[in-house]
Order: structure tokens, then C-alpha cells, then sequence
């Protein structure tokens, strides 16, 4: 750290003082500060942008194993069972069911609470359509998805509404792929109201946000409905799942603005069938909406969110905790400095930031942790990039012992009160797996519960 940097940031007085700072504003992050605030910790939260905003707004527990076979999992349980035999280094050995089921509990109750409740089966996955007309296996699915969830399988006469301009979202597609298995599928693409050219996600949903829109919507719908028993629309009915009022402070919403399930329960109502979300390409609606209920809420569990704030250096303080300098917008510029007991580094890989490579090795930029890797450059990538084996890039990341602690490169914990959650982690291929979300939920809750003994 250059010495000028060094030592303002070293002069200034602590703009937070916690117990948990938790370094990583994804999935992984965002549990993380809701577990450690449930428990009754103070909780400091800084990230640059994170994959929860690409997220389809499911939440996979386990969808894939073995990957290599393509095997679809029904039951994850009895899927995580045999991914611990098979791959005993992987994250989810050093999390036990019951803490899984806990931390999924936790995790959907705080959702639930911020308006953008969960539905799926206690055992097996579900089968949610996607905007490419596959099928999607996974354990938690938006409320505003399940309809479609349960008309698949029923195989109710079901219609697909598309708007002509939307790109990545094709209905015609859908019934091309699901019609065989689906005879009462069909689509129909039409105008958005108000709206010409290429469309965008973000711009309908904020649209939508006007009862008179939603009216208007319906209205266009309502002829093409026929024998249908329920219809489905890309996900893009409101931009926050809150009813406006409890919606974030930023926001800029009218009187007569409305919330995601103010805008099915009025469709519904004008349709007279069940509706239902598909999720988009991302970046999603249904992610921002995830990103929107934990900086909306979370801050009233006592938690003090840097938003869209980098964790730029690090030192020791001398009570054996941290000093984290937040960069601001300049270059070298400090905006804060939080001191806290203990952290938990949940910056995920690439797209977070919580790994960074050059032509020669994968590092981890923050503490210069060492990182599972090949040994050579040359063997990051397969020669065929659909090898059914992945790519060992994938599996690259920080090694922790059986409390989540990062390792030094003598094997032993880096530091005692410093831990690790979520795609950071090494010997995982959540992609593949399709299991991000819940390996990012389950290993942030025990991250927090390691954190919580060593105060003991």
C-alpha cells in the first residue's frame, strides 16, 4: 500500500466500529450480514457489484451431480449426500444438512418478510421454465414463478405473452421446446403499452409501477387469453417486490405506484386465470429485486451497507481485528475506514473481484491469500471447451479448514478470526452444478456460526 494512502487512511477516526465485517456485496454477502445481524452481531458490508444482480432470482440448493453425466438431481439431499462422497473437498463437506436446512429457513423467512416470499418442496427440486424453454431444476423459486411451476406440471393450457422488441426472451421458443411434452402451450408476442423499438427489462418494470400501465397490460392480454388457464409474462411485472411504501427511499415512485404482487394480483383479477413469471436473460429483474430486499432491509437489522464499495486495504489492529480502508471515487481516495473484531470474505471469484488473474497465476487481491490452482497456465482450460469434465479454472479458489478459515501457505489459518463463504471457496464448480445460491447460503451461515464460537 502505497505510504501517503497508508497514512491518511491510518489517521482517520473509524467511521463504523463492528463486530463482523463482511467483504463481498453478492449472494455469499448478503447472507452472510443477514445471519451475523439475526444473531444480534453488528455488521459492516462492502462490495463492488456482485452476481446476486445476474441472478435468475432462484435459489439452487443442488441441481446437477454428477456433472459429468449430466445427471439431473431431484432430490438435492440425497444429491448432497453423494457429492460429499464423491468429492470430499468440496464446500458442502464442511456443512452439515441440518445447518443447510437452517440456513435456507433463515434466509427465506427475512425474504418473506421483505416481500418477495419463496416456494418450493421440502425434498426434491422443482422444474422452473426458463426464457429458453428449458427447464430449470431448483429447491426455491419466487413466489411469482410457482404458477408456473404447478401449470407444468399439470400441463394446464397455459399461454406465453412476449413483447415484440424484448430481446432474450422468446415465447414462440418456448413452445417449440416444451410443445411436445406441452399441448396446451401456445404464445403470442405483442406491443408493450407506451412503448417502441428495443425494449429493456429495467424500463418495463419501472413502467409497470403504474396501475394505469398494468390496466392497460391486461386490457392487451385479455383477448388472446382464450382456453388458457393461466398465463405467463417474462419477469419483468415491477421492479421491486415491496408494495411501494416500504420500497427503497431512492426510489421514485408516484402515488398510484405498485409493487410486484400488486401487479399480478391486478392482472389476475382482469385475466380471470393464475400468472406467473419467467425469468429473463441477465442481468435480471429478479436479481435486482434480491440486491433491492437486502439493501432496503437489511440497514434496519442494524447493518451498515456500503453500497457499491470497494474494500481497498487491510491492516491489524491492535486488539488482534481489522482495519479496513472503503475506497472512494478518486484514485487512492479513503471515503471510510471500519474497524471490526472479525470478517468474513465473501467476494466470490472473477466477476466479484474476490479472485483477479494475469497471464500467469489466479491471486486473491485483498489479503494475498494463497490459491488453489493449476500449476501452470497452460492447464486452465480443456482443449474442448463442452469437455464433460469442466474446465479446472472452475474449481480454482481459497482452501479453509473445517471452520471456514482461509489457509496460509503453511496450511494453518491465515488468521484466526477471518473467514470465508460462498464461490471464493475452492474445489467447486457451483456453475455446473447449479448450485451458487445454496452453496453461498449454507456456507455463509456457518462461516457466521464459526465467527459467533471463537467469541466464546
Amino acid at each position: 500500500m502505497p505510504t501517503d494512502t497508508a497514512s491518511k487512511a491510518h489517521a482517520m477516526e473509524p467511521d463504523c466500529s463492528c463486530d463482523l465485517m463482511v467483504v463481498g456485496a453478492g449472494m455469499a454477502g448478503m447472507a452472510a450480514a443477514l445471519f451475523a445481524s439475526s444473531r444480534g452481531l453488528s455488521v459492516a458490508q462492502a462490495g463492488a457489484l456482485g452476481g446476486i444482480d445476474f441472478s435468475t432470482g432462484m435459489l439452487d440448493l443442488l441441481g446437477m451431480h454428477p456433472v459429468e453425466e449430466l445427471h439431473a438431481v431431484d432430490n438435492p439431499w440425497q444429491g448432497l449426500e453423494a457429492l460429499r462422497r464423491d468429492e470430499p473437498h468440496h464446500p458442502y463437506g464442511l456443512v452439515p444438512d441440518a445447518e443447510v436446512r437452517a440456513a435456507f429457513e433463515d434466509f427465506t423467512a427475512f425474504l418473506a418478510e421483505a416481500g418477495l416470499p419463496y416456494d418450493g418442496y421440502a425434498d426434491r427440486n422443482a422444474r422452473v421454465l426458463t426464457c429458453l424453454g428449458t427447464v430449470k431444476p431448483t429447491y426455491r423459486a419466487p413466489h411469482s414463478m410457482w404458477p408456473g411451476v404447478q401449470a407444468m406440471e399439470r400441463k394446464l393450457p397455459c399461454l406465453i405473452i412476449d413483447f415484440i422488441g424484448l430481446k432474450g426472451f422468446s415465447g414462440r421458443q418456448i413452445v417449440e421446446v416444451r410443445g411436445p411434452e406441452w399441448p396446451g402451450l401456445r404464445s403470442v408476442r405483442i406491443p408493450f403499452p407506451g412503448c417502441a423499438g428495443e425494449l429493456y427489462p429495467e424500463h418495463l418494470a419501472w413502467s409497470l409501477t403504474e396501475m394505469d400501465v398494468v390496466d392497460w397490460l391486461a386490457e392487451s392480454v385479455a383477448e388472446h387469453v382464450q382456453d388458457a388457464q393461466a398465463v405467463g409474462f417474462p419477469a419483468v411485472l415491477g421492479p421491486y417486490a415491496a408494495p411501494a411504501s416500504t420500497a427503497s427511499s431512492t426510489a421514485s415512485v408516484g402515488a398510484a405506484s405498485s409493487g410486484l404482487y400488486d401487479v399480478i394480483a391486478r392482472i389476475r383479477e382482469r385475466l380471470g386465470v393464475e400468472v406467473f413469471e419467467i425469468p429473463t436473460m441477465p442481468p435480471s429483474i429478479a436479481g435486482l429485486r434480491l440486491r433491492a430486499a437486502f439493501e432496503t432491509f437489511l440497514p434496519g437489522r442494524g447493518v451498515r451497507i456500503y453500497p457499491q464499495k470497494r474494500v481497498a486495504e487491510w491492516e491489524r489492529t491492535d486488539n488482534g481485528g481489522f482495519r479496513f480502508h472503503i475506497a472512494g471515487a478518486g484514485e487512492g481516495d479513503i471515503e471510510a475506514v471500519v474497524e471490526a473484531r472479525g470478517a468474513i470474505l465473501a467476494g466470490g471469484r472473477f466477476f466479484g473481484k474476490g479472485l483477479t488473474a494475469d497471464r500467469h497465476a489466479v491471486h486473491e487481491p485483498l489479503f494475498g491469500l494463497p490459491v488453489l490452482q493449476p500449476k501452470h497456465r497452460d492447464e486452465w482450460h480443456r482443449e474442448d471447451f463442452f469437455d464433460a469434465r469442466g474446465h479446472p479454472l472452475n474449481r480454482t479458489g481459497v482452501e479453509v479448514d473445517a471452520r471456514l478459515r482461509p489457509l496460509s501457505e503453511n496450511g494453518h489459518p491465515a488468521f484466526p478470526n477471518l473467514f470465508a463463504a460462498g464461490s471464493i471457496l475452492a474445489n467447486q464448480d457451483w456453475m455446473r452444478a447449479k448450485c451458487g445460491a445454496g452453496l453461498a447460503i449454507a456456507t455463509a451461515y456457518a462461516a457466521v456460526q464459526s465467527y459467533q464460537n471463537s467469541l466464546s
